[in-house]
């Protein structure tokens, strides 16, 4: 049986940055498995702890060694291995020498490729314990950091200043040098709590000493969940409930070792001003947790997390509400101020911030959106009234003094502003709607108007960026064009605007004044579009064969699509099914083979066996029966109708030879393939689909 012991690695460093902790956590935890891998190293859990002082792993039941292994290596050829009086060439010597080895050890290696002399070499599993500070530097060096500091007069880099280092396998310590810093099995405590030393016997023990002893809530899970719980009953204490945002959550979460919740308060008067700039106000620039009534309205109170039990919380309290208090102010006053102008007076300013060099500014994109939404609109044949009225405002709060303090306001202070000047609720919801879906699975805009705004903003930043070449490649994306064009699919899907993409791109395009090849342009920004497509319909459970039997038939609509795809899907479960599918690929093939133009009519006359006239006459009966069915778009019973073909279709390669001499027969007996062909590609092409 494999002997086993637990590891656990720390490294302990100034505070790390917070944004970043949970993300160095795991990363840490990946490439330390990666470099077990790499080693065949077996092991247990990979837990992983980290703090604001703190990255660490602890690895059960790794092996004390890797395991032993026999390499086979392969030599001269036998023919070349050999003199004529039998002893060792010289290349058999070279091979001999480079193993170690005796001419008696080694055996012929039958291969395809002839006959080798060969070695079976024993290797002995290196120590785990030699193998690891190697592991642990590379798993280190691999982590996602920007960048990198030095520090005192080492060659040492990291993303932070490194202190100490514990690496402890069993009970014992491996001595190794990680990042300039000897190893030990001294863990350190909290900052000010328990600033000394924390010895450890044993891995185990670590999170344990650390919480008793120390007054480090190590785990970072732990550790959120205890800030999640207090903050809900410090919020309870004034009978409110805790505004939580995941991404806070974190960041609060890797800010402090042992989280003390403090109650705050500000002024009720700044209630007055819109929750989101509070809120943003809260946790952007002071990590605070909002506080809300029951009915979700803001309370006057945040939740903010000392790194310290104090005794002194009253004077934090006091730190506290004194910082947010101007910042409170500076928000009032903006609001104040930038409701003196209206939204639309500013419209022409929008020529002041540019928004592509070969694009323009913000007004010109401005204009182009407009003329695209009341395009989009008047092909959905409705009124572009307010379409028109909010695209022309969309933009303008990004020159208020609110939204030059907080950018992520952009949007939601224009759907404020435009309320307070007396603009219909539906305008004013578009402007702040224009920018969802926000994240991947995001919410829609709930108005007309908003999903119009929404569609024609994303489809004018895909062509322009497009259409100066500006593509996305790999991890870059400046211009955020896969979140825009996954935002264009929902929206054309989930709100069932049904629209021909293709036209709309044309349009987009034609809006735009530089040089450019507009017929490329349109392909590629096409093809960007329908590669998120095919991840959005995998996602929901699609298959490949599936998306790729709809995309040969190339429908200009996303929600026609769909409809196909589900067509597509609950055909494939029909028992007829496969065999039309095998069938289908059979026409393809032979009609793509033909070395003449397919037929587009067929002449009864001319056909000859009884399965042929039986197919003819099978396919016009569902060609007729089809019509009214594609009109609704009712693709699932098309399918379904076209199934009934089965027997005729099966029939027919059974008793029917296509390729033959003749040429008027050859060439009818193609159009009826052709025909039966087509009756399928009205809907998707099913030789696409596989078993």
């Amino acid at each position: 049986m494999t002997e086993t012991r637990d590891l656990l690695f720390e490294l302990g460093t100034e505070e790390l940055p917070p944004k970043s902790l949970l993300s160095l956590s795991l990363g840490l935890r990946a490439n330390v498995e990666a470099g077990f891998a790499r080693a065949g190293l077996a092991h247990g859990e990979v837990r992983p702890f980290a703090t604001p002082r703190r990255l660490a792993l602890l690895v059960k039941d790794l092996a004390v060694a890797q395991p032993d292994q026999t390499v086979e290596r392969r030599g001269p050829a036998l023919s070349a291995a050999y003199q004529a009086d039998g002893s060792p060439s010289q290349a058999l010597q070279g091979f001999l020498k480079s193993c170690g080895a005796m001419p008696d050890q080694l055996f012929t290696l039958q291969t395809d490729k002839g006959e080798w002399v060969a070695f079976r070499q024993p290797i002995r599993g290196r120590r785990t314990a030699d193998l690891l500070p190697e592991i642990l530097r590379q798993a280190l060096a691999a982590l996602p950091i920007a960048k990198r500091m030095r520090w005192g007069s080492g060659a040492a880099e990291f993303v932070r200043p490194v202190h100490w280092a514990v690496l402890l396998f069993g009970d014992e310590v491996v001595e190794a040098e990680i990042l300039g810093v000897a190893t030990g099995r001294e863990t350190r405590g909290h900052r000010f709590h328990d600033p000394g030393t924390l010895p450890l016997r044993a891995p185990g023990e670590y999170a344990g000493k650390l919480l008793s002893e120390g007054r480090v809530i190590a785990d970072f899970e732990a550790r959120k969940q205890k800030i999640r719980t207090l903050a809900e009953e410090t919020a309870a204490d004034v009978s409110g409930v805790a505004h939580i945002e995941p991404e806070l959550l974190d960041e609060v979460t890797a800010l402090v070792e042992w989280p003390v919740p403090v109650l705050g308060g500000f002024d009720v008067r700044y209630l007055a001003l819109p929750p989101e700039v509070l809120i943003t106000t809260m946790q952007a620039n002071q990590k605070y947790f909002p506080v809300k009534d029951g009915s979700g309205g803001l309370l006057p109170h945040f939740i903010t997390f000392a790194n310290i039990d104090s005794t002194h919380l009253a004077t934090v309290r006091a730190g506290n509400e004194r910082v947010v208090r101007p910042r409170l102010s500076d928000a009032e006053f903006f609001w104040n101020q930038d409701r003196k102008r209206t939204l639309e007076s500013r419209v022409e300013e929008l020529a002041q911030i540019t928004f592509q060099k070969a694009l323009g500014s913000m007004l010109d994109k401005t204009h182009r959106v407009q003329n695209l939404a009341c395009a989009i609109a008047e092909r959905l044949g409705q009124e572009s009234a307010w379409v028109e009225r909010a695209a022309l405002l969309a933009k303008a709060d990004l020159l208020t003094q609110m939204v030059g303090e907080f950018p992520e306001l952009q949007g939601t202070m224009g759907r404020y502003y435009a309320l307070a000047e007396g603009e219909p609720e539906d305008i004013a919801a578009a402007i702040e709607e224009q920018y969802l879906p926000k994240i991947s699975g995001g919410p829609l805009p709930e108005t007309f108007t908003g999903l119009v705004l929404a569609l024609a903003e994303k489809i004018d930043t895909l062509t322009g960026i497009f259409s100066v070449g500006l593509i996305p490649t790999g991890d870059k994306d400046p211009y955020a064009l896969r979140r825009a064009a996954l935002g264009v699919i929902r929206i054309l899907i989930e709100a069932e605007l049904d629209l021909n993409v293709p036209d709309l791109l044309e349009f987009a395009l034609g809006r735009f004044r530089h040089a450019f090849d507009k017929g490329k342009a349109r392909g590629n920004i096409h093809g960007f579009i329908l590669e998120r497509l095919r991840g959005y319909f995998l996602e929901r459970g699609f298959r490949h064969d599936e998306f790729e039997a709809v995309l040969s038939v190339a429908p200009a609509s996303l929600l026609d699509f769909e409809r196909r795809l589900n067509a597509v899907r609950e055909f494939r479960s029909l028992p007829e099914a496969e065999s039309l599918a095998s069938a289908n690929k059979r026409i393809r093939n032979i009609l793509r083979k033909a070395e003449e133009e397919v037929a587009a009519n067929v002449d009864d006359h001319t056909l000859a066996e009884p399965a042929e006239k039986q197919l003819l006459e099978a396919a016009r009966l569902a060609k007729e029966d089809l019509l009214p069915l594609l009109q609704d778009r009712d693709y699932t019973r098309a399918l379904s109708r076209l199934s009934r073909l089965r027997k005729t279709v099966d029939a027919f390669f059974e008793s029917v030879m296509v390729m033959v001499e003749n040429d008027e027969l050859r060439r009818n007996r193609l159009g009826l393939l052709g025909i039966v062909e087509g009756l399928f590609l009205n809907i998707a092409d099913i030789s696409k689909l596989q078993g």
